[in-house]
């Protein structure tokens, strides 16, 4: 990428050039612990940075555009870089302040590197590159960025107060070395007059478009011999005509042009420019510098007896008696007169022919969106310890760009690191319409749910009925585990979850209630993030936040479903008996956190420290009158049931599991009226 000894190019108007790195540090290696906890095992994950300076122009330069690592956009067009680190562009004048980083490293003889426009890297994070900075290439631009003209190339030059601009160019790029080899890749397609007067060096195009030309006076005569010998008219076979340069349109990658007619056998004639041009403009010149080298060879010699001060090398005129508009190449005293040496111009072409660049595989440039950011419980999966919460981080964004995020918990008023989120993005929505309630007895073959997703880069999968088996398909309704058969889109961004299975997880009492149009919705898959419950705990205030690319300021997100992973199943089958004594014999089955498959055909494992239960009457948060049994059975008496009715009226009979660390919801015995 760089040497030492290497030129720093001069840039005119727009050019992708590589640049030259003249500072650096170290990599830099950090490390991140994330995971871990009670029976989990925690990951450590080092990652690699650098701080750089590179140079770009020996010029200064007004713009700095699109920047390329590795073929892969770094920066794009809006200024917004793709991966984590702080740019700094300088644009190359006299006052240019010393960067704050090389003088940390430098101290007091840090450059500042003045007259040279150059960027600076600081802590630029290395992992898309393999831990190496990458070989970088910079869109650049100069005051006009749309044309070169041959005064900025050669300010030296004398061109009589006028802008010389070069046609159809629109970036240039001087290597260095001798200027009569810049001028030389510039004379082969922009023919140049190049005139030493008694005032200074003199560079300007030939114009061939003047309309008013001197026509010379006529010949002094001449023998025959001498006559045949003065005219002469030179045709060579020319070879096929090709320009080489850098498409603009395909971010400046080389691109080919050729000009038309017949290809007679021979090499191609291939000029390479390191110019910025359009197809059209590149097939233009191409055509036109065909064109001319097809009569450039074609020359003769005037003799005047008297020199026109206006006519000198690189005057256009007119012969007497002769087609055309002849250039003047140069001119020499003779005892006789002045003898002018003339080359004929090649008349202008019939119309410009368009042409196309040609397809591009360009890098894809978007804007890095803000982070979506979520936290919540869900059920105990059965794998996790049955004493520690599972809490789930949900991380995505409406744009593919979005490549992570860091996760901090808030504590005590500051952000405390707690991971990252990769680059996978969560699929997460909302609810288009309201969710009716559903007893979650059954599978609903003919239920289904719109939901729309930020992004048309997000989706949902089908699976088949031995997947909803399995467990495939699970999704985050509220606090609502639902499996789906089937997903369709119906719309950009809209898809339609068909063939639901109802309260998994033990969410029943939640599919009984319903959802409300707007309610997230989440799918439960491996793009979630797990979070340690010892440093993310498990109670209503907890808060997350996340920062990425795209984030201006932390994104937060507050826990939702506190407690929703170890709280006990609530109970099923209920079932009343009626005794011989008149009394009421209750019974039910009890469920266990994490244990969906019944294995091995023996009882459910009761997870909890000890079996309890509470049976209550009247309101499910604030009973008149409650029990604690420590089986799943009670009996109410005749006698008993009466004392109920005569001190609190008619009221629902209703039973919870009692857990370690909460109680289920209730489930209905009985209603006593």
């Amino acid at each position: 990428m760089s040497s030492y000894g290497q030129p720093i190019a001069q840039i005119f108007s727009r050019m992708r050039v590589p640049g030259t790195v003249i500072w650096s540090t170290d990599l830099i290696e950090s490390s991140e612990k994330s995971g871990g906890g009670k029976g989990r095992p925690s990951t450590k994950t080092f990652s690699y940075s650098a701080s750089f300076a590179v140079a770009l122009s020996s010029l200064p330069i007004s713009s700095l555009g699109r920047i390329w690592a590795d073929g892969e956009l770094l920066r794009g067009a809006a200024g917004d870089l793709k991966t984590e680190g702080i740019l700094r562009f300088y644009d190359g004048h006299e006052d240019d302040p010393v960067d704050p980083i090389i003088a940390a490293d430098k101290g007091s003889s840090a450059p500042a590197f003045r007259d040279c426009a150059y960027v600076v890297f600081e802590d630029l994070q290395l992992a898309d590159f393999g831990n190496r900075i990458p070989a970088l290439t910079f869109e650049i631009m100069a005051e006009s960025p749309t044309s070169v003209a041959l005064n900025d190339i050669v300010p030296q030059a004398i061109s009589g107060g006028s802008t010389q601009t070069l046609s159809y160019l629109r970036g240039f790029a001087d290597e260095g070395g001798p200027l009569a080899s810049s001028l030389s890749a510039l004379d082969r397609i922009f023919p140049l007059s190049c005139v030493t007067r008694a005032s200074g060096f003199s560079l300007s195009q030939v114009n061939n478009s003047d309309p008013e030309l001197l026509t010379l006076p006529p010949e002094v005569s001449h023998s025959d011999e001498e006559q045949r010998n003065r005219r002469r008219a030179e045709r060579f076979a020319q070879e096929p005509f090709a320009l080489r340069y850098y498409d603009e349109n395909r971010d400046y990658q080389p691109g080919v042009q050729r000009a038309i007619g017949s290809r007679p056998n021979g090499r191609e004639a291939m000029i390479d420019i390191p110019a910025t041009m359009q197809a059209d403009g590149a097939r233009e010149l191409a055509n036109m510098n065909a064109n001319r080298v097809r009569w450039q060879h074609e020359q003769i010699t005037w003799h005047m007896a008297d020199l026109n001060p206006a006519v000198e090398p690189g005057s256009l005129v007119k012969v007497p008696d002769m087609p055309g508009r002849w250039l003047v190449k140069g001119w020499e005293w003779f005892d006789r007169g002045v003898e002018l040496n003339l080359e004929r111009l090649a008349p202008g072409l019939a119309g410009n022919i368009s042409s196309d660049a040609g397809t591009a595989n360009t890098p894809y440039d978007e804007l890095i969106g803000p982070t979506l950011l979520s936290l919540f419980e869900v059920p105990s999966d059965g794998m996790s310890s049955s004493t520690e919460p599972l809490i789930l981080a949900a991380a995505s964004s409406a744009t593919s760009s979005w490549k992570g995020a860091a996760l901090y918990v808030e504590r005590a008023g500051g952000l405390v690191p707690v991971g990252s989120t990769g680059s996978r993005r969560a699929v997460s929505g909302v609810i288009v319409d309201s969710l009716g309630p559903s007893k979650a007895t059954h599978f609903e073959a003919g239920s289904s749910m719109l939901i729309d997703l930020p992004d048309n880069g997000l989706s949902f999968s089908e699976t088949t009925i031995a997947g909803l088996a399995l467990g495939e398909n699970r999704i985050l309704v509220g606090d609502e585990v639902i499996q789906f058969l089937s997903a369709e889109v119906v719309s950009p961004r809209r898809w339609q979850l068909s063939g639901l299975l109802r309260g998994r997880g033990g969410t029943e009492h939640s599919a009984q209630n319903g959802h409300v149009l707007g309610t997230p919705v989440i799918l439960l898959d491996d793009r979630l993030n797990a979070l340690d419950p010892s440093e993310v705990p498990s109670n209503a205030s907890a808060r997350i936040a996340a920062i990425g690319l795209g984030d201006d300021e932390p994104v937060f997100a507050d826990l939702s479903n506190s407690g929703l992973s170890r709280r006990p199943l609530m109970p099923v089958h209920p079932r009343r008996s009626l005794l011989t004594d008149g009394s009421w014999h209750f019974c039910w089955t009890r469920r266990a956190r994490g244990q969906w498959l019944w294995e091995d055909l023996v009882d459910t494992p009761l997870v909890e420290e000890r079996e309890a239960y509470c049976v209550g009457f009247g309101p499910t948060d604030n009973p008149f009158i409650s029990w604690e049994a420590t089986k799943p059975e009670i009996s109410l008496s005749e006698a008993e049931r009466s004392d109920l009715l005569a001190n609190f009226g008619p009221q629902e009979l209703w039973v919870k599991q009692v857990g370690t660390f909460s109680s289920s919801p209730a489930i209905h015995l009985a209603t006593l009226s």
